[in-house]
């Protein structure tokens, strides 16, 4: 078999024509550009393509595909992908890695989504971005009134078409002595806040469209409490459900299964292992909080889980989250709305 191993870089690429079997080896490097990159793999003919996870991945992944090759994307993350007692490590070699694990099927790969799953993901992850910016801003007006030993109203009471309004006044765009600058300065972060809040609108609306168009959405957000951004976030980022095996495998997918430590007769759990896509475990956590305050089948296997301890609340709410990432995936797997679970069903599970 003939692999293409290449490493990716931001500019210029660094390839090896890899024959299996002890074959011949030449190693090359590329422009990291879609034309480059085509002229490359219709010269060499491979097999197969061999690449790292990266910014570069979905496209060129796309472009093999599109002249026929297989592919296989490397996962960077994982353990056996560590350069951690390597005393030399070079581009050459992340390529040379990249071949002989792929010859001896033992590369950890990732699942590349399609073009349009992609970027459903990044405009999520925009999105959310922008709320993180959004915070910032707001959390920064309140320290404006600090410093000047007033207040704001707490919690949301803040920022309603109101409350904005009695506080803006304080707000001043020019013609401020230097002992008033703090009301030029919120005048600024008002602006960069409602330029923020019309962003946010138009992304959200967008995003909208996008799962008005995906009945998977649709269904997802039959589940209690399962709003638009985590049917949304569920969908895009499980993709295909039909790729994992088992609920253990979409819970350590997301990174909501503990890590674990055994040798010899020690066998013990430590933290979650935080694997997987970050905004997904925070929109999990966030709707087990609401289920279990909301008095749903959350709550009960809250309960079971934290076994009336304080010292459980995080681990109690992590198998919530996982729970229903679970019920969320077997949904899109079967086809189904949500039923919610028998209390037999509801047992103990374990952590």
């Amino acid at each position: 078999m003939k692999i293409l191993a290449i490493d990716l870089g931001k500019f210029k690429s660094v390839f090896l024509d890899y024959v299996t079997g002890g074959g011949d080896q030449e190693f090359g490097k590329v422009e990291t550009s879609p034309q480059a990159i085509h002229d490359l793999l219709a010269a060499r003919v491979p097999d197969r393509l061999v690449i790292e996870s990266g910014p570069s991945a979905g496209w060129v992944h796309d472009l093999a595909q599109t002249l026929g090759i297989a592919v296989q994307v490397a996962n960077t993350n994982d353990e056996r992908w560590r350069w951690r007692q390597v005393k030399r490590k070079t581009d050459r070699n992340d390529a040379l890695k990249l071949a002989r694990l792929s010859e001896m099927d033992c590369l950890p790969t990732v699942h590349v989504p399609c073009a349009r799953v992609r970027q459903w993901r990044a405009l999520i992850a925009y999105r959310h971005g922008l709320v993180d910016r959004r915070t910032g801003i707001k959390n920064n007006i309140r320290s404006i009134f600090e410093r000047q030993g007033l207040r704001l109203p707490g919690g949301a009471k803040a920022w309603t078409g109101a409350g904005m309004a009695d506080w803006g006044r304080e707000a001043r765009e020019v013609s401020v002595p230097a002992e008033q600058g703090w009301r030029y300065e919120l005048h600024s972060e008002l602006q960069l806040l409602a330029g923020l809040e019309k962003q946010i609108d138009e992304v959200e609306g967008k995003l909208k469209e996008l799962s008005d168009a995906d009945e998977r959405v649709k269904q997802l957000r039959s589940a209690p409490f399962v709003g638009p951004r985590l049917s949304e976030t569920v969908v895009a980022i499980i993709d295909d459900p039909h790729r994992f095996k088992n609920a253990r495998q979409v819970g350590g997918y997301a990174g909501l299964t503990p890590r674990r430590w055994q040798s010899g007769t020690m066998d013990r759990q430590g933290h979650i292992s935080h694997q997987g896509n970050k905004l997904l475990r925070e929109l999990l956590v966030e709707i087990a909080w609401l289920g279990v305050r909301g008095g749903t089948w959350m709550k009960q296997v809250y309960e079971n889980v934290r076994r009336g301890s304080d010292q459980r609340k995080k681990i109690a709410i992590v198998a919530v989250a996982r729970r229903l990432l679970i019920r969320l995936w077997a949904m899109l797997r079967d086809g189904t709305v949500w039923k919610d679970p028998s209390p037999d069903a509801l047992g103990t599970i374990a952590v």
